[in-house]
């Protein structure tokens, strides 16, 4: 599978005031590619570095070091082309309120230097259904249009890549099931897609691969699936027929809870507890179980593991 996006090593640090605090390191080191057609996440707290990384992508921050290649462009030989691979969906909706979707499209793509014949105006804005309100004011768009047209502002060019920078911040329920049914028709088509969010749960259902940058330092890269298999402790709980709720419960690395005189949670370690080991235990404790549910952890889980320290 082709690479899309490969960077190295890559480093930037913004210099201080001699009078001030050392330098901060926003970038260190970062090694990392993605993949031809993936959806890739790229995650991490709040001044993790993840806005330096994609503003070196956009040609609007300069890196202190380290190679990036976009779609077989290197960004210090060839940044005009870098640019040109991308499109990059910015958190905040910037759209001139007084403007169409059709007439902000074409503006975009004249912006870009694309010929009248050679604009795709209709076709995107079909592709965001956003076909019906091509000729309304932008300012009479619901929050859920906007953010499309913010996405139709960036395919504009044709990007192989697209970069989706907190897309659904501050949009509701349906909007942002719609939001990403429209991405993933894109993805579908052939679009690369770079997603940040700090809606993990989103991330665990539409991300193929996740990186995870902490302080500046890539913390994981992985499947998704291999991020969710780090998880180690799992939870359950018991709904059982009522029973005594000062009953003493013990076993080596298991920690009981009792919660009602009719409900138990058990935390463990799933490679050193078996599942048919605790049922036995319950049983012999005379406990009568009428429901099992079953917490097998989340990708939040992971990254709170992986970036508490």
């Amino acid at each position: 599978m082709k690479t899309a996006l490969s960077v190295e090593n890559l480093s930037k640090v913004y210099l201080r005031d001699k009078k001030k605090a050392s330098n901060i390191n926003a970038l260190n080191n970062i090694t990392l590619n993605v993949k031809q057609g993936e959806i890739f996440g790229l995650l991490g707290p709040n001044g993790a570095g993840k806005t330096t990384f994609l503003s070196i992508l956009g040609g609007t921050v300069i890196k202190t070091k380290g190679k990036v290649n976009v779609w077989g462009f290197d960004l210090d030989k060839n940044p005009r082309q870098v640019r040109a691979s991308i499109g990059i969906v910015p958190q905040e909706v910037n759209l001139d309120a007084f403007f169409s979707p059709k007439k902000l499209l074409d503006l975009q793509a004249g912006l870009y230097g694309i010929k009248n014949n050679e604009k795709i105006t209709e076709t995107i804005l079909n592709l965001v259904s956003l076909d019906k309100q091509a000729d309304s004011y932008s300012r009479n768009l619901s929050g859920g249009m906007k953010r499309r047209l913010l996405i139709a502002k960036a395919m504009v060019h044709q990007p192989p890549i697209l970069i989706l920078d907190e897309p659904t911040a501050g949009v509701d329920v349906e909007l942002r099931k719609n939001l990403w049914e429209n991405v993933k028709e894109l993805n579908k088509i052939g679009v690369t897609i770079i997603l940040t969010t700090h809606y993990l749960s989103e991330a665990q259902e539409m991300c193929d691969r996740i990186a995870i940058v902490n302080k500046g330092n890539l913390v994981a890269l992985d499947t998704t699936k291999k991020l969710l298999d780090r998880i180690k402790t799992k939870k359950i709980i018991f709904k059982l027929q009522e029973f005594d709720s000062n009953l003493t419960l013990s076993l080596p690395n298991v920690k009981f809870l009792i919660e009602s005189n009719n409900t138990i949670s058990i935390s463990y370690e799933k490679e050193l507890i078996n599942f048919e080991n605790l049922i036995n235990y319950l049983r012999e404790k005379n406990l009568k179980i009428l429901d099992i549910s079953m917490d097998e952890g989340d990708l939040e889980d992971v990254f709170i593991q992986l970036t508490k320290n």
